[in-house]
């Protein structure tokens, strides 16, 4: 528990700087321009663009933090990588998907929230099958260097 506190306290500068990186690129690839460091609607949310992006900071940062402590669900021993994958899959998600709807990254409507669990779901599948194959490929060397 200790060690995932400490982590959490590291995610919420790094769950910042991933938002506002986000911010920048997708401004660039889609602002025509100009910075939108918020989407429009929530701007109207929330009553005026900077009440938006103080809440989205926040967020971003509660994100970090959450999947900052959450990396501590990969060293339970206890688990095998299926419980393991499930857990953080699961907490992601609870975490992900609320944060999105607010920050308005998805559609305001069942087959928005369903479409962004699905590309959230593609995305994680990605990296975990590109990270499970770096891990093995660690592992055999591992276990080559051990037989020499």
């Amino acid at each position: 528990m200790k060690k995932a506190l400490l982590r959490g306290l590291i995610g919420f500068p790094i769950g910042v700087t991933i938002g506002y990186a986000i911010t920048i690129f997708t401004s660039l690839a889609l602002g025509k321009g100009s910075y939108s460091p918020v989407v429009p609607a929530m701007a109207e949310q929330f009553g005026s663009e900077i009440a938006a992006v103080a809440v989205q900071f926040v967020l971003c940062g509660v994100m970090g933090v959450a999947f900052a402590a959450m990396s501590v669900i990969w060293e339970n021993e206890r688990l095998n990588l299926a419980a393991q994958s499930m857990i953080n899959f699961l907490l992601s998600v609870c975490v992900m998907i609320p944060i999105a709807y607010v920050c308005y990254w998805m559609e305001h409507s069942l087959s928005g929230v369903l479409g962004y669990i699905g590309i959230f779901a593609g995305i994680y599948a990605s990296i975990w099958v590109a990270m499970f194959f770096v891990y093995r490929a660690n592992i055999q060397k591992i276990n080559k260097d051990l037989n020499k």
